[in-house]
């Protein structure tokens, strides 16, 4: 049985352009030399200019960076390139601007404007070359590839003759996916170690299902499936800090906006302008998280039945005020957690806490159910982006792989990807109730 397979990554692509050397020099060579081909021949300026020497190497790091971002959130599922480019460039480019602005150098405008728009342009130019020359996929029958949705470009094989043929003559320009857990034929173990030798991909079925859900799916909790059962612990430790930080420099601004959206609540409708409500937190531990309130105020029955259908929450929910379903819709009723963020007990990025009573149920219902409190809880998360609210069982058990993805995957590249997403998300109002 073969137990080794490539590394986690994006499925390689046949296209040229998708070699990192070809796209970072692309990038260099329209996002930054040819705009200052035509800006040096518009104003003729010189070479030691203190404008030239500020601004070049500014837009020469905000391109390089431009490229590395989205070369790296390509990595992840679900990322569909196209809707990150404008937000990735415009936040490099504006960092760059800062930067100048904040150390008082010389700069031009126009400059650093023409290589935004070359590198942007570049940018999607080849990002939509690379979507369209994805290599197909030659799936090799037996074990739990049947489990792989099904998508263009994938190829059913029954023999090894054909693909060892196609290997020997150099055609085959494609990667190979099977249960490498699978007891196969020793013609077929022969094969992926061949293939293996010639460079070409073989990967075992479960990244590639990951790679086109952004699922983990748990059959046993083992460090074959999550890699390992404690996360990245020293960027848990980093993510801290920045949650922290994030929230001192931020509070301004979230004190103003929500000192406006108390008001608002106040006259919208009678009842506290807050909501807490304790629920299950980092490593399971029990915590009382705050947020604005969104709903009139009820009575909640004693028995467990009735708070766990209270806290679900249906789709027109009739108990959801005016104003409380705007807020919801751009989550802006979220703001209040900061103080959970600072206290320690959540993460701007994370699984989201549930009430105990949904929390119980889930885990006398789904196994391993737990193991998603092995990290903070956030104020946004993978499931909540690519999924949106759920209540029952069903939905619950695919957040959970969503959330087991985010265990698994936990980087700041990753977080940066969730950040992006929830921006869309909430222009979008996706999975609010």
């Amino acid at each position: 049985m073969l137990t080794q397979q490539a590394e986690p990554k994006a499925v390689q692509d046949s296209h040229p352009l998708t070699r990192q050397g070809v796209q970072f020099t692309c990038y260099l060579l329209l996002g930054v030399v040819a705009p200052l081909l035509i800006w040096f021949a518009a104003r003729d300026p010189s070479l030691t200019s203190p404008i030239v020497e500020s601004t070049v190497p500014a837009v020469v790091i905000a391109c390089i960076a431009s490229w590395y971002i989205l070369a790296r959130l390509r990595l992840y599922a679900k990322a569909r390139r196209l809707s990150y480019v404008l937000p990735v460039n415009f936040l490099t480019f504006a960092a760059a601007a800062s930067g100048i602005f904040v150390i008082r150098a010389p700069y031009s405008i126009s400059l650093i404007g023409s290589c935004f728009v070359a590198t942007l342009a570049t940018s999607y130019t080849l990002t939509a070359l690379t979507r369209l020359g994805s290599k197909p996929q030659f799936i090799v029958d037996g074990g739990r590839v049947s489990e792989l949705p099904s998508r263009p470009g994938q190829h059913r094989v029954n023999s090894p003759a054909e693909i060892e043929a196609m290997i020997d003559n150099g055609t085959l320009q494609a990667s190979l996916v099977g249960d490498l857990h699978f007891d196969h034929d020793d013609d077929w173990e022969r094969l992926f170690a061949k293939a293996a030798l010639r460079g070409i991909p073989v990967y075992h079925y479960r990244q590639i299902l990951e790679l086109e859900t952004g699922q983990v799916r748990i059959d046993r909790l083992s460090e074959n499936v999550l890699g390992s059962l404690i996360p990245n612990l020293p960027y848990m430790a980093l993510k801290r800090t920045i949650d922290v930080l994030a929230v001192i420099v931020l509070s301004p601004a979230l004190l103003t906006l929500m000192a406006v959206i108390t008001l608002v609540i106040k006259l919208d409708s009678k009842g506290s302008v807050l909501f807490i409500q304790e629920r299950t937190g980092f490593r399971g531990e029990i915590f009382r998280m705050v947020k604005f309130r969104t709903m009139r105020t009820r009575e909640v029955g004693g028995d467990a039945l009735a708070k766990r259908e209270d806290a679900m929450t249906k789709s027109d929910d009739d108990r959801i005020t005016r104003v409380g379903r705007f807020l919801r819709k751009v989550r802006l009723d979220e703001l209040p957690q900061a103080w959970n963020i600072l206290k320690g007990e959540m993460s701007w990025i994370g699984p989201r806490p549930e009430a105990i009573s949904l929390s119980e149920w889930y885990e006398k219902e789904i196994p391993f159910y737990s193991y998603r409190h092995i990290v903070r809880p956030g104020l946004t998360g993978w499931a909540q982006v690519n999924q949106g609210h759920v209540t029952d069982l069903g939905d619950a058990n695919a957040k959970l792989r969503y959330d087991f993805y985010y265990v698994k995957n936990i980087s700041h590249w990753l977080d940066m990807l969730i950040a992006l997403k929830t921006i869309r998300v909430v222009l979008g109002g996706l999975g609010a109730k």
